[in-house]
């Protein structure tokens, strides 16, 4: 299960060269609205040390690390969710995705040119937030339209779903994230298929000067950024896109002289994709042996046959056990051999809940 998330904003704030440097894909990156007309999408490898050294361990024959998949659509502009600047159309194409972050530009320069001429992190953010809020009262409104007749005629769930649209309309028509309300569980079976852009996921992605990379906390339009989503409940991550974009064409070797000139310990593309991982409740369990050390997605409180159905869906199926070991445990014995002298590898069954960092053997039966 691949992470999957979708990169919003305003056009010519930094999201095309953020993607390019998440990507490393060419997305073109221009200094004019609408630069980006079909959605880019490129795939990315989640940086895990864990998996490099167990590789290091086993000297397997392939290394493969878990991914992550990014969607860049075209820049948003106030009436994108009714069609201006051909926003909507591409709106459509991250409903799909698992969680969305939204690029902010907190930096001033005359030579980027911003659609509502000056640079202001709250308005911005407020104007990306509308946008995605009217696309989805759009989307409930036709729904409403649609089941109307069969919830007056009380028509199998009919009734029960129009009164939750209702509640939803409301919501987004007080201007307001359908993530807002709560939900009980009958509600969120039908919520989850409506792929609601408000509902997913969120987080802000503050594009800041380079000389505030090491200190983010200084930048006063970062602090007001994140002041805000905190305010709203929501994450906000502070990146430079020009360096990270200047990073992703380095060597490793190049890469440690480039950031210890900035003071910073690792990319911030690691961060950001943590961080992403973090919003979504994800986790990595790892599977090694002689052909391939392998780095798995999966959701935190998923058991052990969920997480073998990752894999195939024979494991989960004919799951017997699973043969764990946590990767410190691993680690500090050496090898798996020292591991099970030590007492230190269990056998789990159906209702183990799998975490991060387990390394795992399934055994299954079909």
């Amino acid at each position: 299960m691949a992470l999957t998330a979708g990169i919003v904003g305003l056009p010519n704030v930094g999201k095309s060269t953020l993607f390019n440097a998440i990507t490393k894909a060419g997305a073109l990156a221009a200094n004019y609205p609408f630069a980006t007309i079909e959605p880019n999408v490129g795939m990315v490898n989640v940086p895990d040390d864990r998996l490099y050294v167990l590789s290091s361990m086993y000297n397997p024959k392939k290394t493969t690390p878990a991914v992550c998949e990014f969607t860049d659509i075209a820049g948003l502009v106030k009436g994108a969710s009714k069609g201006e600047g051909l926003g909507n159309q591409f709106l459509g194409n991250i409903r799909n995705c698992d969680a969305i972050l939204e690029v902010v530009r907190c930096f001033e320069d005359s030579n980027v040119t911003h659609v509502e001429g000056g640079v202001d992190p709250i308005r911005d953010a407020e104007i990306i937030n509308l946008e995605l809020i009217l696309a989805d009262l759009d989307s409930i409104e036709k729904r409403i339209q649609k089941i109307e007749k069969k919830a007056h005629s009380k028509v199998d769930d009919a009734p029960f779903e129009f009164e939750l649209l209702k509640k939803i309309q409301s919501c987004l028509q007080d201007e307001k994230p359908a993530r807002a309300l709560s939900y009980n569980e009958a509600e969120l079976k039908y919520v989850s298929n409506y792929q609601l852009l408000t509902f997913k996921p969120f987080m802000y992605v503050a594009n800041i000067k380079e000389e505030f990379i090491a200190t983010p906390d200084k930048d006063p339009m970062y602090l007001k950024l994140k002041e805000y989503a905190t305010n709203s409940g929501l994450a906000c991550i502070a990146i430079s896109a020009e360096i990270e974009s200047e990073l992703a064409v380095l060597d490793d070797e190049e890469k440690e002289m480039f950031l210890a000139d900035y003071g910073v310990e690792e990319p911030g593309l690691n961060r950001l994709i943590r961080a992403t991982y973090d919003l979504l409740g994800y986790a990595t369990y790892f599977t090694t042996g002689p052909d391939e050390c392998r780095a798995w997605t999966f959701k935190k409180g998923m058991k052990a046959p969920e997480c073998a159905g990752i894999i195939h869906s024979d494991f989960q199926r004919g799951f017997i056990r699973a043969e764990t070991v946590s990767y410190d445990d691993l680690i500090k014995s050496g090898s798996m051999l020292k591991a099970k002298e030590a007492g230190l590898v269990r056998q789990e069954g159906k209702e183990y809940i799998v975490q991060d960092g387990d390394v795992m053997l399934f055994k299954f039966n079909v």
